[in-house]
């Protein structure tokens, strides 16, 4: 055991080093070959980042500390990430060298985070298989690692810190010590929002399995971390620290939403809409897929694995939210993998995330041409953006319906797992389950024979109601 542990390890590190030489040299030609200095040219040559331009436009260059001399459109760890970064090449003297070394430096951070998530998915996927030459553990982080749409999107932005904090919080959760999956989960949400979704989950399992006070101990200790991270920015920096806050609200439609190309076509009632207006569509929409995933988690006919869920509610909030950055797919990849869709919907879904990666690249390229390359049109952008929308809802779908024929999950089907993610959740009995539908009359079928002899029949019973072990009922909807 100890031998495929050290192995398993070794595996994901290994991986991770691969992606992470993979991503920096997919950037080479802006880092090395100066494209970075040519506006169209770092779209032409797919090398974009905002590491490189944010360390001027955050005034970092200029020695400004994030949120107390400079407000920063980033949670406070994000920012304080920026900020060590920023101090380690202190010593450059030339700007623009000092520019690209602050580039080297995160992304050396961000290739440890990447090393982290990677370890900690492989953990949550449990070590128990049927066999074969990669357990359960092993292949998630290879998926993880070895994704193309993770490689080429690694080093955009600083998304993979939340991914390391966020699957070390599932990973923690899964080894059933609920206060460190909290503090991880809520540094993670002080890193980037997105981790809120585990929460949520989280949330919807316990009180399927009656299991609220480990939930609200990791609830706590989220609370907490979060707390400890921000409040000493806020009081000392409110203006600052509330600018990310302000500049969600106030951002519109952008690049890669489907209300972005609502806008682009202008349809009415969805594509014209004030920001306002926009900021409750877009709201109400993911509010209402909520409510119907929390529907699916308390009533289908066995509680959903952890990952599932996750999944489901964090690419809701991708389809569905006004801003969808190349990037994000960083926070999607772990738990696609955790949910084990079916491999060609995961295949799929790449392909989308990869080509959606190359057209706004292109599309940038259409909308600020020089040296007489057109790029690509809006129809092959627009293109990208419906096949990317569509896959994602396609491995969605895949996922629900796994859940609602628990026999064709890849997880469950061998018998040997139920859910190696779930902590404590794992093999635990339902005690509160959502009735959906109200009990069906008891049927009589009198034979031909015994209603000419007047014989009583016996009632046909109803069909069983969905319970928990416990027997308890929750909800009754018509």
């Amino acid at each position: 055991m100890r031998y495929r542990t050290v192995a398993g390890v070794g595996v994901g590190v290994a991986a991770s080093l691969v992606a992470a030489v993979l991503g920096y040299a997919q950037k080479l030609p802006c880092s090395s070959g100066g494209a970075w200095n040519s506006f169209t040219g770092q779209f032409a040559d797919a090398c974009y980042t905002d590491i490189y331009p944010l360390y001027y436009v955050e005034g970092l260059s200029d020695g400004k500390v994030p949120y107390s001399g400079h407000p920063v459109e980033y949670p406070v760890l994000t920012g304080a990430m920026m900020q060590l970064a920023s101090v380690m090449v202190r010593s450059v003297a030339d700007v623009y060298a000092r520019g690209r070394d602050f580039y080297y430096v995160t992304i050396a951070l961000l290739t440890v985070c990447l090393i982290a998530g990677v370890l900690a998915t492989a953990y949550a996927a449990g070590r128990k298989g049927n066999g074969g030459w990669l357990d359960p553990g092993q292949r998630a982080g290879l998926m993880v690692a070895l994704s193309p749409a993770l490689i080429l999107t690694a080093f955009v932005n600083w998304d993979l810190l939340a991914m390391a904090l966020t699957a070390g919080g599932v990973a923690a959760w899964a080894a059933r010590n609920e206060v460190l999956a909290g503090v991880l989960l809520g540094l993670g949400v002080a890193a980037k929002f997105y981790p809120l979704i585990v929460f949520g989950a989280l949330l919807l399992l316990c009180l399927r399995a009656g299991r609220m006070r480990e939930f609200g101990k990791a609830a706590a200790a989220g609370a907490f971390a979060w707390l400890a991270v921000n409040l000493p920015i806020a009081l000392n920096a409110p203006a600052g620290w509330a600018h990310f806050f302000a500049f969600s609200r106030s951002r519109g439609a952008d690049w890669g939403s489907i209300w972005f190309m609502f806008e682009h076509f202008n349809l009415r009632g969805v594509g014209n809409s004030s920001l306002g207006m926009l900021n409750v569509m877009s709201s109400a929409c993911f509010a209402v897929a909520a409510v119907a995933i929390a529907v699916l988690a308390l009533a289908a006919p066995r509680r959903p694995r952890l990952p599932q869920l996750c999944f489901l509610l964090l690419a809701a909030f991708l389809m569905l939210n006004k801003v969808w950055s190349p990037q994000y797919v960083v926070w999607l990849v772990p738990f696609a993998v955790l949910a084990r869709p079916r491999i060609w919907a995961y295949v799929a879904w790449q392909l989308a995330e990869v080509g959606y990666f190359f057209a706004i690249w292109g599309y940038f390229v259409h909308l600020y041409p020089a040296g007489g390359d057109e790029g690509l049109g809006p129809g092959w952008y627009f293109a990208a953006v419906i096949a990317r929308f569509l896959t994602v809802a396609l491995l969605a779908a895949i996922v629900v319906q796994d859940i609602l024929h628990p026999e064709r999950d890849r997880v469950r089907a061998s018998g040997l797992l139920d859910d190696p993610a779930g902590g404590i959740l794992d093999e635990a009995p339902d005690r509160r389950v959502l009735r959906l539908r109200r009990p069906v009359p008891a049927l009589k079928r009198p034979t031909s024979e015994s209603s000419r002899l007047g014989v009583k029949t016996r009632e046909t019973p109803a069909p069983p109601l969905l319970t928990g072990e416990a027997g308890t009922l929750v909800g009754r909807l018509p």
